[in-house]
């Protein structure tokens, strides 16, 4: 029986009931299908490392890219793209979608509430209403949180250890996305213990940012963090760029950043994340229930220091900061 016949004969029952049995009638019937949507330009380093971490992780599975698997993946640099590459997946009828970001795994969700998606390196799964709960997600998504939104007073922390003199702090972010509200506010909790001033900063435009951050470095003693959201992402070179311009010192949520000439990043290690989400790809595949599995959040984390931008910056890295680094970047 085919899988559609095999579906519509079934029409009326509850999804939990059909995954696996949708999943053995594939099996003799078509090679599964795994969807991947990436919130990221294709020529992003970060975006391409998790791809290849994740199609890894599957091979180790047994799972190997046409020969008994199809993977059709996705890369999206902004919402509309999203929205129609959303809407491009589901229509191939995968088996499970593989998604990273809120707003990437929101627009899948709101063109499919059959298909499961895993997803990974996603802020505020419970808040972004992805998931009912961590431990019962409901629905068809689970998957992987980059963070908690606490971990945010850590770049803060961070910030005022490698640049002691700090009384300023731009935070660029998306105050539309429930993670970035979220981050935000866990900074302006702390920062008053720091003596830290906080300015939000909105990553929604280039132009925006670039005034934004001109304007902002026009008083003395400021400093940057990047919260982890596609703005900062897509953006990442830009905020770079004006940092070193201004000569502000700068935390970021991620590896990339500092390899591209940024200050400090400290985040989950992204990689980790998309491993452990093959995983899950791989249970739903052979008959999981995506609300079966609960979400979690990270476990490793890591932190680089670019000396030659603090050189630039006449900064000094503290011994703690430098004994603790998972990388240093000369």
């Amino acid at each position: 029986m085919r899988r559609r016949e095999f579906i519509t004969a079934l029409g009326g029952a509850a999804a939990s009931a059909v995954w696996p049995l949708a999943a053995r009638a594939q099996q003799a019937d078509r090679m599964p299908r795994i969807g991947v949507l990436m919130n990221r330009a294709v020529d992003d380093p970060q975006a391409q490392a998790s791809v290849a971490a994740l199609v890894q992780g599957l091979q180790q599975l047994g799972w190997t890219d046409g020969r008994n698997v199809h993977i059709d993946t996705r890369w999206s640099g902004n919402a509309d793209d999203t929205r129609k590459y959303a809407a491009e997946l589901v229509a191939l009828a995968p088996d499970v979608i593989q998604a990273s970001g809120a707003s990437t795994v929101g627009a899948l969700l709101k063109a499919t509430r059959t298909v499961p998606i895993v997803f990974a390196a996603t802020a505020d799964p419970i808040g972004a209403g992805l998931v009912a709960s961590m431990a019962r997600p409901g629905g068809n998504a689970t998957g992987f949180m980059n963070y908690e939104d606490s971990l945010s007073g850590k770049w803060l922390e961070m910030l005022k250890q490698i640049a002691p003199g700090v009384t300023r702090a731009a935070v660029l972010g998306d105050p539309t996305l429930s993670s970035g509200r979220g981050q935000l506010g866990a900074i302006q909790t702390v920062a008053p213990s720091f003596g830290i001033e906080v300015s939000p900063v909105d990553v929604r435009d280039a132009g925006e940012i670039e005034r934004a951050i001109t304007e902002f470095a026009a008083s003395p003693n400021g400093g940057l963090i990047a919260l982890a959201n596609p703005g900062t992402a897509i953006h990442r070179k830009l905020i770079i760029m004006l940092a070193a311009r201004h000569k502000l010192p700068a935390v970021y949520f991620e590896h990339t950043f500092a390899a591209d000439g940024g200050l400090i990043s400290y985040g989950p290690d992204y990689i980790d994340q998309y491993r452990q989400a093959a995983g899950y790809v791989d249970r739903i595949l052979k008959g999981t229930k995506p609300a079966d599995l609960p979400v979690l959040a990270p476990t490793k984390f890591e932190l680089v220091l670019n000396l030659k931008t603090a050189k630039a910056l006449s900064l000094t890295v503290p011994n703690n900061l430098l004994s603790t680094a998972d990388e240093v970047i000369e």
